[in-house]
């Protein structure tokens, strides 16, 4: 999961980009990048780390221009090398950069007709270079000297054609203005937006909502599904559906974890569907355990604070604040590795032993997925006094791998896959456990934005809603993901760094 934001304005956008990944810094902390063009030329910085490490005061300096593009990332692969933070550059045709969230399924064939078709060298092992260089391709094709948004808008028709999987993109092409496209199935967000100048009009292009409102931008609305948008430096907008047959079929796993719950994703408040999460889940509690004898409903901060509220109302039990969150250590499901994972849990969370002693708790959590973060949260109930640990999960059990930008593990390490219920319960330690309704969370969703009529759910049902997803790429998908062989590509990655910094 990554965040991409661009911007055309009347003058500098380098300070609102900082400002704008900042605000989008949940969606990734490994590295970040802006990329800004003044009067036809480009400057870039990105590296790894956070957005306030990786720009300095010299460096903001540098990126000049009243138009760019930034992003924030974490590795869908375990990969960690700076050499993949983005944005990326091509120099022809124009000169683009390209931000990118979602992933390509199919990235492997797109890398060898680069090479073998189109004569393009790839050079890190991002599919995010790939898609920047099947766009440049396509828009080669126009064969001009200048570019236009139609040459733009059939350069993403190919792009369409060729690529598959999960992408929302924006680029910016030297000399024109930025770009932002969305894949046919709209599986990963992006929103556009406007704002009113006494210079003309600028607009903003982001993965969320939360990131416009925050700059002073009026939100338009959702890129669409396979639509293309685009803003040239004279503050035009153009927009064009590009893919044949779209069918809007958005990622749930936004609602229940990634997004912030103040944005607004193809028109669903995050805020909302998850406080109908809640409401669900609880309806469930009551049928399954109709004389339960919870005590207090505590969530785990922070995804979760939103779900637990009105799941503890309905249950008619008190909610309380059982874990104080240390704000500087960063999201433990993005973590690259699973001892860096575990050694998180501790740093991040302190119990409040008052609030567990003698008590029967119910924790709250967004989801569940490898477990191990649940089962030390269940042990730190316990010996912080609760007499019993019940666990309750605002999403369906994760048993399938995510092949569409979230860097779940492979199969074989996620906790409900090939586990029932009481299963998971005894792995994670809970004296029982209760899981949201596929139907319930689809229900709560689909509830803000009744046109939507399937989400994408394949972490919790196995269905890929594009289609080519096969056994085969997700046995590869299970060998490039198991933590071993994560373990083996940072260890490579770091004597590379060593070496480098020796020579």
């Amino acid at each position: 999961m990554c965040g991409i934001i661009g911007i055309v304005a009347r003058t500098g956008v380098n300070q609102m980009l900082y400002d704008g990944l900042t605000v989008l810094q949940h969606r990734g902390q490994d590295a970040a990048g802006i990329v800004t063009c003044d009067e036809g030329r480009l400057y870039l910085r990105k590296n790894n780390g956070l957005v306030r490490d990786v720009f300095r005061t010299s460096h903001m300096l540098r990126l000049k221009g009243n138009m760019g593009i930034g992003h924030v990332r974490y590795p869908t692969a375990g990969c960690s090398s700076s050499a993949e933070a983005q944005p990326f550059y091509v120099n022809s045709p124009f000169g683009i950069s390209l931000a990118h969230n979602g992933n390509l399924t199919n990235a492997i064939q797109l890398k060898n007709d680069l090479f073998r078709a189109d004569r393009r060298h790839i050079n890190t092992d991002s599919d995010s270079e790939i898609l920047l260089n099947v766009f440049a391709h396509e828009l080669a094709r126009s064969d001009k000297l200048s570019v236009g948004p139609e040459d733009i808008f059939n350069a993403i028709r190919g792009v369409h054609q060729r690529c598959k999987g999960a992408y929302a993109v924006v680029a910016m092409i030297t000399g024109f203005g930025i770009v932002g496209f969305r894949d046919p199935n709209g599986i990963r967000p992006i929103v556009f937006g406007k704002r009113v100048t006494g210079e003309g009009d600028e607009y903003v292009m982001a993965s969320e909502s939360v990131a416009l409102h925050s700059l002073g931008f009026e939100m338009i609305r959702d890129i669409a599904a396979g639509e293309a948008v685009c803003v040239d430096v004279d503050g035009n907008l153009y927009a064009e559906q590009c893919a044949q047959n779209p069918a809007l079929t958005p990622c749930i796993f936004e609602h229940v974890y990634f997004a912030r719950p103040d944005s607004i994703i193809d028109k669903i408040s995050v805020h909302k569907a998850r406080l109908r999460m809640g409401e669900y889940l609880a309806d469930k509690i009551l049928r399954v355990f109709p004389n339960h004898d919870i005590d207090v409903v505590i969530p785990i901060p922070d995804t979760s604070r939103t779900s637990a509220l009105p799941l503890a109302n309905k249950l008619g039990v008190i909610y309380r604040e059982g874990f104080v969150k240390n704000r500087y250590i960063g999201r433990t499901f993005i973590m690259p590795g699973q001892k860096q994972r575990k050694k998180s849990v501790r740093q991040k969370l302190n119990a409040i032993d008052l609030e567990f002693k003698n008590k029967n708790v119910l924790l709250v959590d967004d989801s569940i997925v490898r477990g191990t973060t649940s089962k030390q949260i269940i042990q730190m109930a316990r010996d912080a006094g609760a007499r019993k640990v019940y666990f309750a999960s605002a999403a369906p059990p994760v048993r399938f791998p995510n092949v569409y930008g979230i860097d779940m593990p492979s199969a074989s390490e996620l906790v409900g896959h090939g586990r029932n219920e009481e299963d998971i319960a005894k792995v994670i330690g809970a004296d029982w456990l209760v899981y949201q309704d596929l139907a319930d969370l689809v229900k709560a969703a689909r509830k803000g934005n009744p046109a939507i009529k399937e989400f994408d759910t394949s972490v919790f049902d196995g269905r890929y809603v594009t289609g080519d997803v096969t056994q085969n790429y997700l046995d590869d998908i299970e060998r490039l993901r198991n933590d071993a062989q994560q373990e083996k590509r940072r260890a490579a990655d770091n004597a590379v760094i060593e070496l480098h910094n020796t020579a």
